[in-house]
């Protein structure tokens, strides 16, 4: 009897160890398990531990679903912009499992399948978006912009297979190798179009600059030499003024402070010969400080008789020459 007792021990803790063993199930941190009973979904647990279930995978099985971040890859897609031209783009996105109840329902907890489905959406929405925008567009600041509408257009149809999109990115856009170079020398002939008349366009400012400016300095000197006349005439006027005062003090001294000046101006170059009447005005302050002394000219010298000429005694002298000055 104990022969037979213990085969039977051993074989009764087998089972009992095989059904506490189909009877549990773990649930990691990076999954969440769906406890599916002939089909039907029990449970979701989200929570790590040690969990239990009928003992049999006939009644109760357990199915994983991952909820870490994915990753989708989109390569080679030929989108075209609103001009008919076309670029090849490679993007990416990100997206985790976020409703394992709809994802379970929708594509029965199968990533393969999902990832077909977001992968076709993906492909859409990057179509309609390149083709609502120039072909600038994408290779300028909107492509930010770009990214974040394709992400958007993709969500709605990805929270019904119960994954949340987190990201998407655009990594390449390109042309095509067979319209590369010519759309190259397109864009270069618009670059060099926009650049001459960018050109043309400071060359006329710079024009109206200047012009502006020799205007405002023609202004500016014919103000200035307005001034100045201004200012010279009340000079003038104001030394007239004071001369006169002077010349009602001491006419005397006035006449004779203008004759000092006027010799000054006259002989004040070097070389200059005048040819005057010693009995002029103009020399009357040489002979006395109040010009009131007659100018006597003295006697010419005796010339003596030409040859043939009878002399007579007491006959006068020739008259004088006129007085002449060089200073």
């Amino acid at each position: 009897m104990r022969a037979l007792a213990l085969p039977v021990v051993l074989i009764v803790t087998v089972v009992a160890a095989l059904l506490v063993y189909s009877a549990t199930f773990v649930v990691s941190e990076r999954d969440t398990a769906i406890q599916l009973r002939f089909g039907e979904i029990q449970r979701v647990v989200t929570d790590p531990g040690l969990y239990f279930k009928y003992p049999t995978n006939i009644v109760d099985q357990v199915q994983y679903v991952d909820k870490r971040l994915l990753s989708l890859e989109i390569t080679n897609t030929v989108v075209q912009v609103n001009d008919s031209r076309q670029y090849v783009v490679d993007a990416f996105a990100t997206f985790r499992i976020t409703d394992p109840r709809a994802f379970r329902e929708s594509v029965s907890a199968n990533p393969v399948l999902a990832a077909e489905r977001l992968r076709t959406r993906f492909d859409a929405s990057l179509r309609q978006v390149y083709g609502s925008r120039s072909f600038d567009a994408a290779l300028s600041e909107a492509r930010g912009e770009m990214m974040r509408e394709v992400r958007d257009r993709v969500r709605p149809e990805a929270a019904q297979l119960g994954v949340s999109v987190v990201e998407l990115r655009i990594r390449r856009t390109e042309l095509p190798n067979d319209v590369r170079q010519q759309t190259y020398e397109r864009m270069r002939s618009e670059r060099l179009a926009q650049a001459a008349e960018l050109r043309a366009q400071g060359t006329q400012e710079s024009l109206r600059i200047r012009a502006e400016a020799d205007r405002q300095a023609t202004v500016l000197v014919a103000e200035a030499q307005r001034d100045s006349e201004i200012l010279r005439g009340e000079g003038d006027a104001e030394k007239n003024r004071i001369f006169g005062e002077a010349f009602t003090v001491d006419a005397d001294f006035f006449e004779f402070y203008r004759s000092m000046q006027a010799y000054e101006t006259a002989l004040e170059s070097a070389g200059t010969t005048m040819v005057i009447s010693p009995t002029s005005d103009f020399f009357r302050f040489f002979n006395s400080a109040n010009g009131t002394e007659a100018y006597t000219p003295a006697p010419a010298p005796a010339q003596p008789p030409a040859p043939g000429q009878p002399v007579t005694p007491g006959a006068p002298a020739a008259s004088a020459a006129p007085f002449a000055a060089t200073p």
